[in-house]
């Protein structure tokens, strides 16, 4: 199997979560790549999670939407892009029941802008497009062999459906136009850098604060979680050997119970679980289990390699050493929380890092020089790295 090689990737969504662990193993073991990434900064985004990667002289951040058809093509044309890691979306359950139509725009509209610049520039020669488990529904209970890349997509919750809707652009794009495309289709994923509206953040923030930890509905509720490193790992890998065409599951199968996971926090902290636990209304849909078959994945050479109770442990003492690391969360801490999904106001600290932003109303350019003063210009951008 020919491993590909590619010379300027854009990673979408990189101040995020996932996509920040991917970027900074990228800068740190390829030096000889260009990493661009690009981030308009909402709320769960945060330039600090790019910081080991502030440094490098093949980094850059570009703080933009992926929704700016304008700036999108204005990227992959002046950063000579070849490949695309598309990890920008909004992800969380809970929001996309209270505000469904920013997931559809987010989703589905912002894949669709990122394909038509590839289409129209011819010039990608990967287009990694990153999706979830959560596709293919609910996994039967007692089920014994996980859901295989071909399964049928049965997204239950429009956090779901839209990510389904942006896999079928993207296999369109691929059928119709030849765009080297291949999907990712992963299970939960936590560690350090994560915004805590998702579960093992939110449970470890809440003991550390001493408040009782909220379970949706009876918490037997299944999941299989990966460790961030290994995630990042696994997109190392599906870069380089992934086959165009091809959809691989990054999973586990290793399951735990949601009441599972709470009890395993309280245990780190020493805490009584029958006294902290606090069961609340569920969602209007939960899905029972999800499970995969991890075994396409395996064959490229990828396997996990961080155990639940040592990935849960670094992770503890990440957020112990890092508690205000996201600001004011007490709005993600709630039972069910519904984040406003705005982008956030850089400080005057990360306007110092950002190479330049992208101004959709009059299609300008503001570029951000290392002494921190910004201009505009139609035309030209003088290029800063973070430093």
């Amino acid at each position: 199997m020919a491993t590909y090689q590619p010379k300027n990737i854009l990673i979408t969504g990189a101040a995020g979560f996932i996509a920040s662990h991917v970027a900074n193993r990228l800068v740190r073991n390829y030096p000889e790549y260009k990493i661009i990434v690009l981030d308009k900064l909402d709320y769960c985004s945060n330039l600090k999670n790019l910081n080991p990667s502030r440094s490098s002289p093949n980094f850059k951040f570009v703080k933009g939407d992926i929704a700016s058809a304008d700036l999108v093509n204005y990227l992959l044309i002046t950063e000579s892009i070849d490949t695309i890691m598309h990890f920008a979306a909004q992800t969380h359950v809970d929001n996309s029941f209270g505000n469904s139509f920013e997931f559809t725009k987010n989703n589905i509209y912002g894949t669709h802008v990122l394909l038509e610049a590839c289409k129209v520039t011819g010039q990608i020669r990967r287009f990694i497009h990153v999706s979830t488990d959560e596709v293919y529904g609910e996994t039967d209970e007692d089920a014994v062999v996980g859901n295989h890349e071909a399964s049928q997509l049965l997204p239950t919750n429009p956090y779901s459906a839209t990510k389904a809707g942006a896999e079928m652009l993207v296999m369109a794009y691929g059928r119709s136009y030849d765009l080297p495309v291949i999907t990712t289709r992963g299970n939960n994923v936590y560690g350090p850098n994560q915004f805590p509206e998702k579960l093992i953040p939110k449970f470890i923030l809440l003991a550390m604060r001493g408040q009782p930890l909220p379970i949706h509905g009876d918490g037997c509720n299944v999941r299989s979680y990966l460790y961030c490193e290994d995630v990042a790992e696994a997109f190392e890998v599906i870069l380089h050997k992934g086959e165009v065409g091809h959809v691989y599951n990054i999973g586990t199968k290793k399951e735990r119970r949601v009441i599972d996971v709470a009890k395993d926090v309280c245990k780190l902290f020493s805490l009584d679980a029958e006294k902290v636990i606090e069961f609340v209304d569920n969602r209007p849909f939960n899905d029972q289990r999800y499970f995969l078959d991890d075994q396409k994945l395996k064959h490229l050479g990828w396997s996990e390699r961080t155990a639940w109770e040592e990935g849960l442990k670094r992770t503890m003492e990440w957020y112990m050493s890092n508690p205000d690391w996201w600001g004011d969360v007490s709005g993600a801490l709630l039972p069910h929380p519904r984040m406003l999904m705005t982008s956030v106001d850089a400080s005057e600290e990360t306007k110092a890092m950002i190479s330049y932003s992208w101004n959709s109303q009059n299609n300008t350019v503001a570029s951000t020089p290392v002494n921190g003063e910004i201009t505009s210009s139609t035309s030209t951008v003088t290029y800063s790295h973070i430093k």
